[in-house]
């Protein structure tokens, strides 16, 4: 039997003291250490700072110190600098809704000075020494230093050892108080930074050019391994790079969005990135990027979440679509131009085979990539035996400018082996040819509607009452897609057509997966996907199969479309199409010149 909870005698309302509300403030800015960490260097930036250090102990937890050689505070400012609501950075609503410094909201060190016992050291260029003031105390005395500010919290939440007891081992704040700095380093490549654990340098990264500081940072392997994003659109500047498929990780630890230089997580920014790799990636592998995006401090509000790694965009559909064009377009161009220019050090990896049971396709390699070709089906209908390609169907170059050289054999019916002026590629012809077969139907698709089959039984789901709104102000887009989907009763959706391909699959799990996607994200995005899907499959059958015997000149033909066709170096699925062995690697092989 339950017991009666009895009423809660009544209690007057009454203000909070001061150091109740900075501790609740604390709660919500201060999370570990590594959240001092950024607001301290925020500051630190904000001040104009061209190196910044930090110093730690105990993993921050006894002691966090960010030193910095920025434009200081003045002494009469600074007990100022402790109260709640006090900052140099913005003055009016209008200062709020184009924010331009990384803090703003005034709060930070108010909040870890009521967790925390808090220093602070500074000197402005027109002071003859400096001034240290006790955040307990408030004591303010003269000190010496040079022109700038040091922060110095100790104890971190002496004073609420409940939320003490949440932090982690050392080792683990630490790494979080190093990737909070790493985080401002690839923002900033102008500003040098520095780290210290228990007097040891940790991390040190020296101002450089961003390209130089994103391989500092996250390593060489990174420029190497990605490719240029430079793209404009309307009042959104994007630039980066973006790691191609094969630098691709299992975590997505390696993904850095910045909004006029301030690293945010936004799903709007990582779903688009992420559906630009959807042609080229495998599986559920990770993309690698550090985008930077310029726009409009107007058009962003970042005073979304008291840590303001949160933003939000006022048009996020042309935030969205920018970011998404951007990588497109970056990763589109085919690397094998980049083999004519220097060797090429790819991932070594097991390259999958193809099935070898399929029926043999017309193959026709004489259309230039790109080019539209009046009979669709001549692309990938089986059984109908495409005309040989002319002997003179290869680009007429100069062999040695081939990036994918000249065809010299091909192995087991699977491989193209080829010859260019840095050793071996290897090519995975069904893969190869797929991509190009793919592409060309992408160009062809003018078509604006899935072709659709209505089901005997309209299959009925239990829908939300989202699912419910977005089933009736999309009717358009989901017949566009191929789906028909219409109340049933005021709580159900009846799936009444699906698309003629997917007729077999799950009416109901296709539906609320397509009404989760248009909710959330731009309609047009989904109907893209969609109609790729479909496509790709016409392209697997309509790609040269395994066993399929190519003569040289079909070889060489196939070669240099993929060095045309956008996106050549994945087939549909985000595998490879093809692999360099330099002579080097060759010569290792063979312990040649030891």
């Amino acid at each position: 039997m339950n017991a009666v909870l009895s009423p809660l005698p009544r209690r007057p309302i009454r203000e909070l003291p001061d150091e109740l509300i900075s501790q609740i403030a604390a709660g919500e800015v201060v999370e570990r250490p590594a959240s001092v960490v950024r607001e301290l260097v925020d500051n630190a930036l904000d001040a104009g700072a061209a190196q910044v250090t930090v110093r730690l102990l105990a993993g921050g937890v006894r002691l966090i110190s960010v030193e910095d050689d920025g434009g200081g505070i003045a002494r009469e400012e600074l007990p100022l600098a402790l109260r709640r609501h006090a900052t140099s950075k913005i003055a009016s609503l209008a200062d709020l809704e184009s924010v331009g410094t990384m803090g703003f909201r005034g709060e930070a060190l108010a909040a870890i000075g009521s967790v925390a016992q808090l220093n602070i050291l500074s000197r402005t260029a027109d002071q003859p020494n400096a001034f240290l003031l006790d955040g307990r105390t408030g004591e303010l005395r003269p000190a010496a230093r040079a022109t700038g500010t040091t922060v110095e919290v100790k104890e971190l939440f002496f004073s609420t050892p409940a939320r003490r007891k949440f932090l982690k081992t050392d080792a683990t704040e630490l790494a979080h108080c190093i990737e909070s700095v790493r985080r401002h380093a690839l923002g900033r490549p102008d500003v040098g930074f520095a780290i210290w654990h228990e007097g040891k340098l940790v991390e040190q990264w020296r101002p450089a050019t961003r390209e130089q500081r994103l391989a500092d940072v996250l390593g060489a392997d990174l420029i190497e391994q990605s490719v240029d994003v430079t793209y404009g659109a309307g009042p959104i500047r994007i630039t980066g790079r973006a790691g191609i498929p094969d630098a691709a990780r299992s975590r997505a630890d390696q993904q850095f969005t910045y909004v006029n230089g301030r690293f945010v997580r936004d799903k709007v920014l990582t779903h688009a990135a992420r559906s630009a790799y959807e042609d080229v990636l495998h599986g559920q592998r990770q993309p690698v990027y550090a985008l930077y995006i310029e726009i409009d401090p107007g058009r962003v509000d970042v005073n979304v979440h008291p840590t303001k790694i949160e933003v939000r965009f006022r048009d996020s559909r042309e935030v969205h679509q920018a970011v998404r064009h951007a990588v497109e377009y970056a990763l589109a161009a085919p690397r094998a131009a980049a083999a004519s220019a220097g060797p090429i050090e790819m991932p070594r990896e097991e390259i999958q085979r193809p099935a070898m049971n399929w029926a043999q396709p017309a193959m026709d390699f004489s259309q230039p990539a790109g080019h539209r070709v009046s009979d669709l089906g001549a692309l990938w209908q089986p059984g109908i035996v495409a005309p040989e390609p002319a002997k003179d169907a290869a680009p007429q170059l100069p062999e040695g400018d081939w990036p994918l050289g000249r065809a010299i054999a091909q192995l087991q019916g699977i491989y193209i082996l080829a010859e260019n002026r840095h050793g071996l590629v290897i090519v995975d012809m069904h893969a190869a040819h797929e991509r190009i077969v793919y592409e060309r139907l992408k160009l062809q698709m003018d078509s604006s509607q899935i072709a659709s089959q209505p089901l005997l039984i309209p299959a009925t789901f239990a829908a939300t009452p989202q699912e419910i709104a977005t089933a009736e102000a999309c009717a358009t887009t989901l017949r566009t897609l191929g789906l028909e989907i219409t109340p049933f009763s005021p709580k159900t959706l009846a799936v009444r057509a699906v698309p003629t391909s997917l007729a077999q699959g799950d009416a109901a799990e296709l539906a609320r997966s397509v009404l989760a996607e248009l909710a959330q994200h731009d309609a047009s995005t989904v109907i893209q996907r969609a109609q790729n899907e479909l496509l790709g499959t016409m392209a697997c059958h309509g790609a040269v199969r395994a066993n399929r015997k190519l003569t040289l000149d079909e070889m060489n033909a196939l070669l240099r479309q993929m060095e045309e066709t956008e996106r050549s170096d994945q087939c549909n699925h985000g595998r490879p199409t093809w692999r360099q062995l330099t002579v080097r690697e060759l010569d290792a092989l063979f312990m040649r010149g030891r």
